[in-house]
């Protein structure tokens, strides 16, 4: 607790207008920023006891400002378990923007399609997950101002904030799918037979990332969705190699759907 104080009141030097509305922006989905009034600019390595993205895509910035007159608070560059940090260290940048007095959280990220009736470039808001990162971002001493010891996951990804993004895509010309995630540790990708186990769980679509934050926002009560993009099809019987930057050029060209249906969600929060 008195780390994220620190970071708090570190943050609190600056002038912004005080937050409602938290995002993460996920791998090659920056457009968003292009919608932002920028009013403040802190980099990562600058926040006491934040880590440091080891990702040559990721900014690692916090940025203040507002979309569509909203005031938001942005995640430029997330962490990873698969850069050797633990769920806490992952997690602690979201109990930050909490304390902040964030009342929603906007999460996006790039992920691999399992399901045969989802393409490339397609949208998925997330409606439920599979841990598979064999960690927990709340192993050890629970704090209890952050929230209980045993949080309830019958419906992590809130419904009525998920609702407010479905309303908002209707008018968006993109395919949109209702889907579950499963986070992978990484940083390799799949194999075939990983794949075809990720189906037989009933995974839809796979990531490393986002489900640690997930877990953590349900801890503090702190309603949160999930939208993600299709950045390749990952069919074992027809598999193609992959590459990161083929899978941020994919994100990128998608980004402009993602930012639309960002900009109009946050219009209604």
């Amino acid at each position: 607790m008195k780390r994220i104080q620190e970071a708090v009141n570190f943050i609190n030097t600056f002038k912004f207008t005080k937050p409602l509305t938290g995002i993460v922006l996920g791998t090659g989905l920056g457009g968003l920023l292009d919608k932002c009034e920028i009013e403040t600019c802190i980099s990562y390595k600058d926040i006491p006891h934040l880590p440091i993205s080891t990702i040559e895509s990721n900014q690692g910035q916090l940025i203040f400002g507002k979309i569509a007159n909203k005031p938001v608070v942005i995640m430029q560059g997330r962490f990873h378990y698969y850069e050797g940090y633990s769920g806490k260290e992952i997690t602690f940048p979201i109990r930050v923007l909490k304390e902040l007095g964030i009342k929603n959280l906007l999460i996006s990220n790039a992920s691999g399609a399992l399901n045969s009736d989802y393409k490339k470039g397609d949208l998925v808001i997330v409606n439920d997950h599979i841990n598979l990162l064999f960690d927990n971002p709340l192993r050890g001493k629970n704090i209890e101002e952050h929230g209980t010891r045993f949080p309830d996951m019958s419906e992590p990804y809130n419904k009525e904030l998920s609702n407010v993004l479905w309303a908002c895509s209707k008018n968006i010309n993109s395919n949109f799918h209702s889907g579950v995630y499963a986070a992978w540790q990484g940083p390799s990708l799949e194999t075939r037979a990983e794949y075809r186990m990720l189906k037989i769980l009933g995974a839809d679509l796979v990531g490393m990332s986002t489900v640690p934050e997930v877990i953590v926002a349900n801890h503090m009560n702190l309603p949160c969705a999930v939208v993600s993009v299709l950045t390749d099809e990952c069919d074992p019987d027809n598999l193609n190699p992959v590459s990161i930057e083929e899978i941020i050029s994919v994100a990128k060209k998608s980004e402009p759907l993602l930012t639309e249906l960002f900009t109009k969600t946050i219009s209604q929060l």
